[in-house]
């Protein structure tokens, strides 16, 4: 995926997997913002300062960062974030 976003210093570039439908063991649908994958983020581009964090991860950082920004470029979505704003990498 080319990204047309190229972060700085300690940012990173995320876009939103794809939200699959959730459901209950008992068939009720569960809307996506009462969901936990609501802040799972795959990571495509970093700035040259990150450490931890490399293309390719997938992330969970926090719903409301203050260093957030959402953009639109293309029809897609990214989100840039600062990589203190990461909490784990899922595996």
């Amino acid at each position: 995926m080319s990204v047309p976003i190229t972060p700085l210093r300690d940012y990173v570039v995320c876009v939103r997997e794809e939200k699959k439908e959730l459901k209950t063991k008992s068939g009720l649908l569960i809307a996506p913002t009462v969901s936990d994958e609501d802040t799972t983020l795959k990571v495509v581009a970093v700035g040259k300062d990150v450490q931890q964090l490399k293309v390719g991860d997938r992330i969970i950082a926090k719903n409301y960062a203050q260093t957030e920004a959402k953009l639109e470029f293309g029809g897609e979505q990214y989100q840039l974030i600062k990589e203190e704003d990461v909490l784990a990498v899922v595996k």
